[in-house]
């Protein structure tokens, strides 16, 4: 993406001038000394047992998890811990404490491995039962803790991964909150903790979160919980608000994340989220608990702001963690005193420009339509080869996301699942093309999708820095322009340098959503050598019936006809069963089944091969039991194509990114660059 250089440098007075601005109410904290007494990583004991009492039932809640044991090592030590700091109870503490020696007194983990969490949960335990613990074992914790910090030193220093998070720092900066006065080296911790956030992650924010989305993907679901979890004991325990030192990325995180989940609640209570790059969420897991935890915490820092109230009333529509041993989760974070928003009337799109993603809903009702697009840049290994791909949603997916992500680096993965085919986009086949090894697999498939030089097996860019000095390879698409005017919305993208310039000259993709469920997809692509045949992909996730240029995709109670426009007279093929998995007489099948995925990979290409080939597309979301939709007529001349749908009409330019529509007898030029809403 055409992005400036970005070079951190302290707020001063104009930025926090900036982020009052922003953020009215929630002023930035005032930095004050640490709390000597025990506990104050979630406030004083006076103040947990308040919250106690404002919150009776969930406290019983987070009681029953401690007495009976149930959850995980990190749901019942937390309870537990909770229910000893508020009721002063020391037998719920040894109980905890008891728990926690069993890592202390086990091995270091090194690497990529969840380090961080148990270090949090460990030092949570300490805080809050600090009465329960013996001289002797509260020492043994100190040094655990040194010893973990300093064997990890050179682990998950990449930080567009969820490991810088996630897997390490959060619980370092916990445990030093928590020791800070027995722990001589606490304070120092802290202090580089904070300047390489400084340094480091917030211009990686500001270049691939820009919005709030995260260039990760899915991923952002398995981090950011724990993350926003230490920015507030920080906020708290000192009045370092990291929170405040990203407005472009933690500023936004709550709303964008609010347009990460697909309409309707599902599994117990719960939303399910999109996917993005490597993905789970098909069926039902606990990060559900943690997305919503985390907009609760992000909702309560930014509590004044109209926009994170509107999220707190999308937050009410699932009151309670959906699985019960993370009740601790709703006592800690769940504050029923942010005023609500109003939800209905909130915007029906976002953009997150960091990462190249739109989202767009036709409502905020639980059976509304649902379409994300994505065309941004490379930054990390759990992104696929996936530019201009989209999904649209109706009570189920409809175009959905192909394969099965259960590993890294199997054949599966590495030859069909982050690969291009698997992906609502377009193929450009040079018979001749080879690509390096990707992640640690080896590649024998030449699915005539993207190309990404990976520089190691990881594939992830260390930092912001790294990334300016390696952006011809990173640099690799664009969000041309968007507007959402409410009836429609537009958004075009360059998705061009996502493949391998020996091949494709230009691939450009506009598409016009019109609310409440029609997309019209245009498509402009230009080989190196007229030979190469051309395919536009579209993930059904069940068998399409209908005929060929005339296809119906029904899921559920939802259904997605796609009408081919241009080419004409189109070769179309459809792809299931075990051929799905199928490329160049090579099978890739998965090992694992994770959840519902898509039945056909629906192919469309000219009937006769040329340098310049032109797609148009037109899908229309309707409930199953709708028969028919209008059929789109088209008027196909040398400089632009024209689209008719029922009473609206839109014109394509075929020699520059730009077009316009009629509505309602007035017509309406497409905008030419990003008109954020």
């Amino acid at each position: 993406m055409g992005k400036l250089k970005i070079i951190y440098t302290s707020p001063g007075i104009a930025g926090l001038l900036l982020l009052a601005a922003l953020f009215p109410s929630a002023a930035l904290s005032q930095r004050h000394p640490v709390p000597k007494e025990h506990p104050r990583l979630f406030g004083t004991r006076q103040e947990l047992q308040e919250l106690a009492k404002n919150k009776p039932d969930l406290f019983v809640m987070v009681s029953e998890v401690a007495f009976e044991q149930e959850g995980d090592d990190h749901q019942k030590m937390i309870s537990e811990a909770l229910v000893s700091a508020i009721r002063g109870d020391l037998d719920y503490g040894r109980m905890a404490v008891d728990l926690a020696m069993r890592y202390i007194e086990g091995p270091v983990r090194v690497g990529h491995v969840t380090f961080g969490a148990d270090l949090a949960r460990c030092a949570i335990v300490y805080d809050l039962c600090y009465p329960s613990w013996t001289p002797e074992e509260r020492q043994k914790f100190i040094d655990y803790m040194n010893r973990t910090i300093d064997a990890n030193l050179n682990s998950e220093t990449a930080v567009f991964h969820n490991g810088w998070y996630s897997y390490k720092n959060w619980g370092i900066g916990i445990a030093a909150y928590a020791t800070y006065y027995e722990n001589p080296r606490s304070p120092d911790i802290l202090k580089a903790l904070e300047e390489e956030y400084k340094q480091r992650i917030v211009p990686s924010f500001m270049l691939a979160g820009d919005g709030g989305g995260w260039a990760e993907g899915y991923y952002v679901n398995y981090w950011t919980y724990e993350w926003v979890f230490f920015c507030e004991v920080a906020r708290r325990c000192e009045g370092v608000d990291y929170f405040a030192m990203s407005p472009e990325f933690l500023g936004q995180r709550a709303i964008a994340s609010m347009f990460e989940a697909y309409p309707g609640i599902r599994e117990y209570g719960s939303r399910r989220p999109v996917p993005m790059g490597d993905s789970g969420g098909r069926v039902f897991t606990g990060e559900r608990d943690e997305v919503l935890a985390a907009r609760r915490i992000l909702v309560n820092r930014f509590r004044d702001d109209p926009g994170h109230q509107v999220v707190h009333a999308f937050n009410e529509t699932t009151q309670s963690s959906a699985m019960v041993t993370n009740a601790y989760k709703d006592f800690l974070w769940r504050d029923t005193t942010v005023a609500k928003g109003d939800l209905r009337n909130f915007k029906l799109s976002h953009i997150s420009k960091g990462p190249g993603y739109v989202y767009a809903r036709s409502s905020w009702d639980e059976d509304a339509t649902y379409f994300f697009f994505k065309c941004g840049d490379r930054f990390t290994s759990h992104q696929h080869l996936d530019v201009g791909h989209f999904v649209i949603y109706k009570y189920e997916e409809l175009a959905g996301d192909g394969g099965q992500f259960y590993s890294f680096a199997t054949d599966h993965e590495v030859n069909y699942l982050l690969r291009t085919i698997a992906h609502n986009t377009i193929l450009v086949y040079d018979p001749n093309e080879t690509w390096p090894a990707i992640r640690k697999g080896r590649v024998t498939s030449n699915d005539g999708g993207q190309l990404h030089n990976f520089p190691h097996h990881n594939g992830s860019v260390l930092d912001a820095a790294e990334w300016e000095k390696g952006r011809e390879i990173y640099d690799i698409a664009d969000i041309l322009a968007f507007e959402d005017k409410g009836a429609c919305l537009y958004v075009a993208g360059d998705c061009s340098r996502a493949y391998s310039p020996k091949k494709l000259e230009y691939f450009y993709r506009q598409i016009v959503y019109l609310r409440p469920g029609t997309f019209v997809i245009f498509d402009r692509v230009k080989s190196r050598n007229p030979s190469f045949k051309k395919i536009w992909l579209l993930q059904a996730m069940k068998e399409p019936t209908g005929e060929a240029g005339d296809l119906r995709i029904t899921n559920g109670k939802g259904r997605l006809f796609v009408q081919t426009v241009l080419p004409r007279k189109p070769l179309v093929k459809l792809v299931s069963g075990d051929d799905i998995y199928t490329i160049g007489g090579r099978s890739y099948p998965p090992d694992y089944d994770v959840g519902p995925a898509p039945e056909c990979r629906i192919e469309v290409s000219p009937p006769e091969q040329s340098a310049v080939d032109y797609f148009l597309h037109v899908l229309t979301v309707v409930d199953a039991f709708t028969p028919t939709v209008p059929q789109a007529e088209c008027r196909d001349t040398e400089s632009e194509v024209e689209v008719t749908i029922g009473e609206m009409k839109l014109v394509f330019e075929k020699n520059k990114v730009s077009g316009s529509i009629e509505i309602n007898g007035t017509w309406m030029a497409f905008a030419e660059k990003i008109i954020d809403n």
